[in-house]
């Protein structure tokens, strides 16, 4: 992967109306965008996956839909007004602005890059005998490259748990990094930014009182925990599930739909007995990598990142990295976040937070294993995973979209082969059929092979073809997206061949098989 397809997922987002830089009439706000037509579909599709996984299959899972405006007390209990901050150092020369870590972290992934460079050498020089796992054991030029990965790991996690800003710096100026930019190592302090918008809630100024925009949507969840717990006579363990909109100032967004100021979340908080957290951060870790790899996006497209630093919350945290145009990076983090949330607010709101267990016969606070996902990275996981170049046997090529079915924005394009002689009439009539289930396209302008490709192109799993012998025998020709092979099949038997591949119950059902044989 490279920034190549970076930019060709930027442009064919746009081409076929799934993301637009927002405002671009004004030419655009930095690190903001608008989902297109198709993009929502998709949106909506990835969040119908994830609630009705996370919510409608588990019994002792429910969801809320808490308000992005909330008390200012909620934030100094979270530790957001203390200390929600990036590291960020400025270059001299080129007057650019980096996350420290990130700079760190970029020279990592050229040392891993090195690595992989050399597995593929291995690969070439050894072909089917090649034995990847004993090779990473063994090979000098790994051995070598990796210690130099865990010990700035080691160093950099040290300068970060401790929040010494001075040793960051020292560790950017030791490792030689240079500004991508301007290209030298000319750099500024490191420095604390809080990434929280704030703004003012009254008639006047004067009498307004300072609130935030949430940085994130689990505090709407902790608040509503004993509101939840009581009304929906919840025993633990349970979970409360969110999807919704969080803002952050950030200073560097970059990498397109990837790290925005507005972002959406699809968090999942499951609150449990104290002791019992390994347990459960277990669990949930191997449940959401299944729920991804259900989607066949590739299974070496992900791996764990356990964190170097811990949030102030937390006893044990790892990221879910996807392998994005850029590399590895976050797509989904597990946590478990302790009591601190719950004793917190306990703190700051005089107000008992407590969980009453009939079998222990004492009250206690609950612990609480957090699942969060950016909506907008995984949508940027999907995109960049299926989109295809494929060569074919005549010698041309085609561009393809290669979504998972099941979260295509539209399921089927229905195309009469002309224009008259009652075909539109029939292809509406299947529409009007089909619409109920599947979201369906009409689309009669230009040759079935130009259709085809544009459909490809945009993602639709199926076209269907109507010409003259359908009003005979009410046959029609179907395509499958993935493997352009053709069929006639009878119009009725129509919904149960689409339904087999792109309804999202096949999903769900496929997830809970995969569930099942780890089980």
């Amino acid at each position: 992967m490279s920034d190549d397809l970076l930019k060709k997922v930027i442009s064919h987002a746009k081409e076929y109306g799934y993301i637009f830089p927002s405002s671009e009439i004004y030419d655009g706000l930095s690190a903001t965008y608008d989902y297109g037509q198709n993009g929502v579909e998709l949106k909506n599709n990835i969040k119908k996956y994830w609630w009705s996984s996370m919510v409608n299959m588990h019994e002792d899972i429910v969801g809320i839909d808490a308000a992005i405006f909330m008390h200012p007390k909620t934030w100094k209990a979270s530790g957001h007004v203390d200390a929600f901050n990036d590291p960020l150092i400025d270059n001299k020369d080129s007057k650019k602005r980096y996350r420290a870590d990130v700079l760190i972290e970029d020279h990592i992934a050229k040392i891993e890059a090195k690595i992989t460079k050399e597995v593929a050498k291995g690969l070439k020089r050894f072909g089917d005998d090649f034995n990847k796992e004993e090779f990473l054991k063994t090979n000098p030029n790994v051995l070598r490259n990796q210690a130099k990965i865990d010990e700035i790991n080691d160093k950099m996690r040290d300068a970060f748990n401790s929040e010494d800003l001075g040793n960051i710096k020292a560790l950017i100026e030791e490792l030689g990094i240079a500004c991508p930019v301007s290209g030298s190592k000319n750099w500024t302090d490191v420095r604390q930014f809080n990434l929280m918008f704030s703004t003012e809630m009254g008639s006047v100024a004067e009498g307004s009182n300072t609130i935030y925009l949430r940085p994130e949507t689990a505090q709407g969840i902790f608040v509503n925990y004993l509101n939840v717990q009581k009304t929906g006579r919840k025993k633990i363990p349970f979970g409360i599930a969110q999807i919704g909109k969080a803002f952050r100032n950030e200073i560097i967004a970059r990498q397109f739909i990837f790290r925005m100021r507005e972002f959406e979340q699809m968090e999942m908080q499951f609150f449990i007995k104290p002791g019992t957290q390994k347990e459960w951060f277990e669990k949930w870790k191997e449940t959401r990598i299944n729920w991804h790899k259900a989607l066949n996006l590739g299974e070496d497209n992900y791996r764990f990142h356990d964190h170097l630093k811990l949030a102030h919350y937390a006893d044990a945290a790892t990221d879910i990295e996807f392998n994005f145009p850029m590399g590895f990076k976050e797509l989904e983090g597990v946590h478990s976040r302790t009591d601190f949330d719950l004793k917190a607010h306990e703190e700051h709101s005089g107000k008992k937070l407590q969980y009453f267990d009939p079998q222990e016969n004492k009250s206690y606070v609950p612990y609480v294993i957090e699942t969060s996902i950016g909506l907008d990275r995984m949508f940027l996981a999907i995109m960049s995973s299926s989109l295809k170049e494929e060569a074919l046997e005549d010698g041309s090529t085609r561009t393809v979209l290669k979504l998972p079915a099941a979260l295509a924005p539209t399921k089927v394009a229905v195309f009469p082969l002309t224009k008259k002689d009652g075909l539109p009439e029939k292809a509406r009539e299947i529409i009007n059929e089909l619409k109920f289930d599947f979201n369906c396209l009409y689309e009669e302008k230009d040759a079935i092979g130009k259709r085809y490709r544009r459909q490809d192109a945009a993602g639709t799993p199926f076209c269907i073809t109507v010409d003259h012998d359908s009003l005979n025998d009410n046959t029609v020709t179907i395509r499958d997206r993935d493997t352009m092979q053709q069929e006639r099949v009878l119009i009725n038997d129509l919904p149960k061949i689409i339904g087999e591949k792109v309804s999202l119950a096949s999903l769900l059902k496929k997830l809970e098989s995969r569930e099942a044989a780890i089980v």
